[in-house]
């Protein structure tokens, strides 16, 4: 055998072993969503194929969800070490949990996309008109959650909760059966639509607009992996790209979801994503600002709001629900405007 040959082939062997390392070096991570796949949570399924979390030594499962609060419960277990999920969740169960405090170290929807919905034709057009009906909602629905504190800000003291699946929601209005519903903004208005009801013939509460002036998703971590920085870091710098491959090409998003679940609706799930973007993530603040950080002032106001919604004994101090030390620098965060 030649001396090239033998080059050759120990070049070979030392890229399989290399190779080898490489895989063994991966370190395997559960992440799971707050709610299936749809096109608002694509960002992470394109990091996820573009293989930005391998790259950064992630082997990452991703699995859809059943509400915030059962991602916030999986991450508390330590069956999953990340989750997407509402920010406000998270001040509940850290409020009722001190010393076991989950983190949020990326927030994403910097104006929440919490709202209650009823149709024009049962006579509601103010918030108050809300006082004595039947709310229809999931008791995991992050907007039924908050609801009681958009209640005490519009002066509505009374409603009955008719308890819905998810899939019954949007049809029940629809049906009558109950006044109005909660729910996400980009599901619960895009849901009607799919049934046949036009956006002019819907009355649309969003908490945003009437006195709470609070966050909504993030990506949390549980207290384990918060020691270890270059996983989290890794994480958060990967889903970045995901996010920014996604704004700048939303059939990115929808082509990814879709390999997920072949029967979502293209055309529904682009509009989905595109209401998401517009008014959850692409923020005035967030233009300045990048992804993932938040306001200090505000985000100190919206948990004392939300300790208040769900009369928690104590309102948790924001290093104990938020932290930024994760994230990528600011540069790195910039979106498009």
């Amino acid at each position: 055998m030649s001396k090239f040959a033998k080059w050759l082939g120990g070049a070979a062997a030392a890229a399989v072993v290399l190779a080898g390392l490489s895989a063994q070096a991966q370190t395997p991570i559960k992440f799971t969503l707050d709610w299936v796949f749809q096109g608002p949570t694509s960002p992470f399924l394109v990091a996820l194929e573009k293989g930005y979390y391998k790259a950064e030594g992630l082997d990452v499962t991703m699995d859809p969800g059943q509400g915030s609060a059962g991602a916030v419960q999986r991450v508390a277990t330590g069956a999953y070490q990340i989750g997407f999920a509402d920010v406000n969740t998270l001040i509940e169960y850290n409020a009722k949990n001190p010393g076991k405090e989950i983190l949020c170290v990326f927030m994403a929807y910097d104006f929440p996309p919490f709202g209650v919905y009823a149709l024009k034709k049962s006579g509601i057009k103010v918030p108050k008109d809300l006082e004595g009906k039947k709310l229809g909602a999931p008791v995991f629905d992050a907007s039924f959650r908050l609801f009681p504190a958009f209640a005490k800000k519009n002066g509505i003291t009374k409603w009955e909760h008719v308890n819905l699946t998810p899939q019954l929601r949007e049809q029940s209005l629809v049906q009558g059966t109950v006044d109005f519903i909660s729910g996400h903004y980009f599901s619960s208005m895009l849901d009607l639509k799919a049934r046949g009801v036009k956006f002019d013939d819907i009355v649309a509460f969003r908490y945003s607009d009437y006195g709470m002036d609070v966050y909504g998703n993030g990506i949390i971590i549980s207290p384990e992996l918060a020691k270890n920085e270059k996983v989290v870091k890794g994480f958060i710098a990967a889903t970045v790209k995901g996010w920014k491959d996604v704004i700048a090409d939303n059939k990115l998003g929808i082509a990814a979801a879709k390999k997920r679940d072949p029967l979502i609706d293209d055309a529904l799930e682009t509009e989905r994503l595109q209401l998401s973007l517009q008014t959850n993530i692409l923020t005035p603040w967030v233009k300045a600002n990048g992804m993932g950080d938040v306001d200090p002032a505000r985000f100190a106001r919206s948990i004392k709001d939300v300790a208040d919604a769900f009369n928690l004994p104590a309102a948790p101090a924001p290093d104990k629900v938020f932290t930024n030390q994760f994230l990528p620098p600011k540069a790195d965060r910039m979106v498009a405007k």
